[in-house]
């Protein structure tokens, strides 16, 4: 077999040319080519909430941004991280009653993140209560 670039001999078997590197058309080469590439949407739309850089990012970024589900990750990414700094500012803010009360907000949030993050994982379209409807205005 030849090599379709610089028409040296390669052998049947390979799928590069070894004088050139192209590609000559042989199944190895060929397979490796089919494959798409970048993420799923499943994957964004997990990768979105581990901080709300991802999800900007995704927001910004084609093929992503054309994808409704990412969107509605991404954007409930960021609100669910306005919501937990507001929150923690403002029991941070409370004498004793906030300074108790935000460990244990935090660790409810904590929990939701997880939640989110396990639910985006598997595809599913989980709306966290007020945030989620937000999210999904600006998803459209």
């Amino acid at each position: 077999m030849q090599c379709p670039v610089c028409n040296t001999e390669t052998g049947s078997t390979s799928a590069f040319c070894p004088h050139c590197g192209a590609n000559t058309g042989t199944g190895a080469a060929q397979a490796i080519a089919a494959q798409p590439s970048g993420l799923s949407d499943t994957a964004a739309g997990t990768i979105a909430y581990l901080t709300f850089i991802p999800a900007i990012i995704f927001l910004a970024m084609e093929p992503y941004n054309r994808s409704s589900y990412v969107r509605f990750h991404a954007w409930q990414s960021i609100f669910l991280g306005i919501a937990i700094i507001a929150i923690n500012t403002i029991l941070g803010l409370i004498p004793i009653v906030g300074w108790i009360a935000a460990p244990i907000v935090s660790l409810g949030f904590l929990i939701l993140w997880i939640m989110v993050l396990i639910k985006a994982s598997k595809g599913e379209r989980y709306k966290v209560p007020f945030i989620g409807n937000f999210a999904d205005q600006q998803a459209k």
